[in-house]
């Protein structure tokens, strides 16, 4: 399930994996074009963004998530997508800032 899936992110084969499981190859080659720009492994770019998102998303992000996972028959891979798109938008950065200090 979705927890058990971003407990296991900062993992590369787990977050390689998820990211081949996208439906949508495009954005996980943004993906792990944002990471080599924010100079981090993929994985650690990938889990940064989904504890931003879990740490600062209001009411109405999380509501998109819980009704995107509603609809589909992998709700975790659903709703992981969904906060990579959230992420890579820059109207949304905020929300799942990716900290590239060390």
């Amino acid at each position: 399930m979705f927890g058990d899936l971003i407990a296991h992110l900062h993992r590369p084969e787990v977050a390689a994996a998820a990211l081949e499981a996208l439906p949508d190859p495009e954005l996980a080659s943004r993906v792990e074009a944002a990471a080599e720009a924010a100079g981090l492994e993929t994985p650690d770019y990938v889990a940064a963004m989904v504890r931003g998102f879990m740490d600062h998303a209001d009411d109405d992000r999380w509501l998109q998530i819980v009704g995107i996972m509603g609809r589909s028959d992998e709700p975790g891979l659903a709703a992981l997508e969904a906060i990579l798109r959230q992420g890579l938008e820059p109207s949304t950065s905020p929300v799942v800032a990716v900290n590239t200090r060390p």
